[in-house]
């Protein structure tokens, strides 16, 4: 009794052919997926609106695309990887929203071969791993919080070499430059660096020493990005 129901649950609905029916059932059940990913991955952590509306509506566009292949996986799955070049935001992603826009993807095809309920259940399954390592902070180490991105504007005429050596050894443990990069023309160099704080209750004084030796020119400071986003 048991195997019947869930092999009813679990087999293809495109067994038959895509009817109209069968298309819109594939089509709804692909933007539920959407929605169910698209909130788990709004609970572990932020993310613009059209990256939102972007993952809600992937999973019902690749299913589309399988479906309309009529079963050719190899053309499926060659015309669903041509989604990867295109670029979904203005800016490129971070790992975890191009790792959960491939899961998006993963649940479009299984719906669109007709398996609805293995779709389902892997989006449930992948969007709460998603969502439990976002709350174990899988990755982050020991110095999550501590770890910085910092950039720092000065006028072209400062020779950068050890000038701020001093302030960053009494506030860090450690501080890598990893970038210059002039600006306006030449007339600013922004550096940036990677760090870990000593204190993160002293990043504020951390920033005006730093003011106080590039002419209070622009400073900023974030939490430590990848080598890929800091190319930026």
């Amino acid at each position: 009794m048991v195997n019947t129901i869930l092999g009813s649950v679990f087999n293809t609905v495109t067994g038959g052919g895509i009817t109209p029916a069968v298309f819109l059932l594939c089509v709804a059940v692909s933007l539920v997926i959407g929605l169910i990913l698209c909130g788990l991955t709004l609970r572990s952590a932020n993310c613009s609106r059209s990256f939102a509306v972007t993952l809600a509506i992937l999973p019902a566009v690749v299913c589309v695309v399988i479906m309309m292949v009529n079963g050719n996986i190899g053309a499926g799955v060659a015309v669903a990887g041509a989604f990867s070049l295109v670029r979904f935001r203005s800016a490129p992603g971070s790992a975890r929203e191009i790792g959960t826009l491939f899961v998006a993807m993963g649940a479009g095809l299984v719906a669109g071969m007709g398996y609805l309920g293995y779709a389902v259940l892997f989006t449930v399954i992948l969007g709460c791993i998603i969502l439990l390592y976002g709350r174990l902070r899988l990755g982050e180490g020991k110095n999550g919080q501590r770890d910085k991105t910092l950039r720092i504007t000065i006028p072209e005429d400062l020779d950068y070499t050890g000038v701020f050596d001093a302030v960053m050894e009494r506030y860090t443990l450690r501080h890598d430059l990893k970038k210059v990069k002039t600006t306006n023309m030449g007339s600013l160099i922004r550096l940036t660096y990677d760090l870990t704080l000593r204190d993160p209750a002293q990043e504020k004084a951390f920033l005006d020493e730093l003011r106080c030796r590039n002419g209070n020119l622009e400073i900023s400071i974030s939490r430590q990005e990848t080598a890929a986003a800091s190319g930026l």
